[in-house]
């Protein structure tokens, strides 16, 4: 009897029942314990009928003919199925497959939500009786956040976020800017960088790898690969195929023309008073004896005296001297190679040797300059100068020979092409006043000395060197117009 009863019942469910094919619309509803959940079925008629396998235990359902809403009133974890159906027709309208939650994954799916709002593009579900986090995320610093989160509520939560391929091309794409270099390609492959192109050396390689190492973001293990599940290949995330241009043969280097100015400016003025009454007497007595037979012999003396300098003298004097020399000089030289100028004259005078005889000897005086250009660059006009110069000059003649004066510089500079640069310059200035100097050869033991002097004395000279380098298409250029300046013809 109990097993008629049981089959009849068996059937009566299986018949009763709608098909689950012949469902119209199938919805998925996470519920939490506790918590009543709203649902709207706008397409039941007013009098639907239900069924399913919803214990009351588990959820209850009640439905809303006005707001055409069902509402369901969870009780404790389970799952089961809520089927609504018209009565006229017994065709299914609405499937709801009811997962109950306990109310502690609730809990922590808020409180993951809100530790990670400020990461984009994640998803954070409630599946199989577990927070997931899902998605794909531009950062791997983000990465770190999400498994440091995670990680606090052990079995209840888990991750399984990825990197976008996207941040892997936009990190590409930063890269190559940063390299600035229109011959040089980066990509993004299977998270790897792969650098290409073509550079003029091995400092522009090793730039541009050293740039993508610094871009390159950190390497998230995957749970797998944790786990020794799944072996990854081991590469280098930043792959180099750069190559290096072969160099040409190096072409005809440029020609430099320098031009050199020397100023030098000469001032000098002296003025002096002079007044002398020095009187002297010179003793000329003399004592004389004589013999002889025609006469009686006999000392004879002579007393005689001599006196100099007995008018007195007034000597003034006032003098100005200016003086300007200007030499220019050019020279053309190819670039890296050192050109000279040498301008020396030659005065004599006459010397004597180590053995006492004379001899003609000469002092040189002039100007002599070493300078070796070097263009910074092929599309550069800069002009590196390392320049050497050395002048000497004519001051005076004194009795043992010439009296000169040398000044030399030294110096590296950068010069853009046509523009001047002052070298170097040397100004020196001398002053200078004399008192009652008693002039050379003045005598000694005068009778009467009367004598005031002064004399005021200024000396002031300027010496300064400009330098113009000048980049040439060749040595020709510019022989045209010096020819139509001297009239010359070919």
């Amino acid at each position: 009897m109990m097993k008629t009863l049981f089959t009849t019942f068996l059937f009566f469910a299986l018949f009763s029942t709608p098909s689950l094919s012949e469902a119209k619309v199938v919805k998925s509803v996470d519920l939490l314990v506790g918590v009543f959940h709203d649902e709207p079925v706008p397409e039941v008629p007013p009098a639907p009928g239900k069924s399913g396998n919803c214990k009351s235990s588990i959820v209850t359902s009640q439905f809303s003919p006005t707001k055409k809403m069902i509402r369901f009133n969870p009780k404790k974890p389970g799952l089961c199925t809520v089927i609504m159906t018209d009565p006229t027709t017994k065709k299914v309208v609405y499937e709801f497959r009811v997962n109950v939650l306990a109310t502690t994954l609730g809990k922590v799916a808020r409180e993951i939500r809100s530790l990670l709002a400020d990461i984009e593009g994640i998803r954070i579900k409630i599946i199989n009786n577990r927070v997931v986090v899902d998605g794909q995320i531009l950062l791997p610093r983000d990465m770190k956040r999400i498994f440091s989160v995670v990680k606090q509520y052990g079995n209840l939560a888990s991750s399984l976020v990825t990197l976008s391929p996207l941040a892997q091309r936009k990190i590409a794409q930063l890269i190559e800017r940063d390299i600035n270099n229109p011959e040089v390609s980066v990509r993004a492959v299977n998270g790897k960088f792969i650098l290409e192109g073509l550079v003029d050396s091995v400092n522009e390689k090793d730039q541009a790898f050293i740039i993508a190492q610094a871009y390159a973001p950190d390497v998230v293990i995957d749970d797998a690969v944790a786990e020794n599940k799944v072996k990854e290949r081991t590469s280098q995330i930043v792959i180099n195929l750069i190559n290096v241009r072969e160099k040409k043969p190096e072409g005809p280097k440029k020609i430099i023309q320098l031009v050199l100015h020397y100023v030098e400016l000469k001032k000098d003025y002296q003025k002096g008073f002079r007044f002398q009454w020095t009187p002297d007497i010179g003793d000329g007595s003399a004592v004389q004896f004589s013999t002889g037979e025609r006469g009686p012999a006999g000392v004879v003396s002579t007393i005689t005296g001599t006196i100099t300098n007995l008018l007195p003298k007034l000597n003034w004097a006032k003098e100005h001297g200016h003086a300007r020399v200007l030499q220019s000089s050019s020279v053309i030289v190819e670039d890296t190679q050192t050109g000279s100028i040498n301008s020396i004259e030659k005065i004599p005078y006459i010397g004597t040797t180590s053995d006492g005889k004379t001899a003609t000897s000469f002092e040189e005086t002039g100007i002599t300059a070493t300078i070796t250009p070097q263009v910074l660059g092929a599309r550069s006009d800069s002009i590196k100068l390392k320049m050497a110069f050395q002048v000497s000059s004519l001051i005076g003649m004194t009795p043992t020979g010439p009296l000169t004066s040398s000044r030399s510089i030294q110096s590296v500079i950068v010069v853009r092409s046509g523009q001047s640069a002052a070298v170097g310059g040397l100004i020196s200035s001398s002053r200078g006043t004399d008192f009652n100097k008693l002039p050379s050869g003045a005598s000694t033991n005068p009778l009467i000395s009367l004598y005031a002097s002064k004399t005021f004395r200024d000396s002031k000279s300027q010496f300064v060197v400009f330098v113009t380098p000048v980049i040439k298409s060749s040595a020709s250029a510019g022989s045209n117009k010096i020819k139509r300046k001297f009239r010359l013809k070919d």
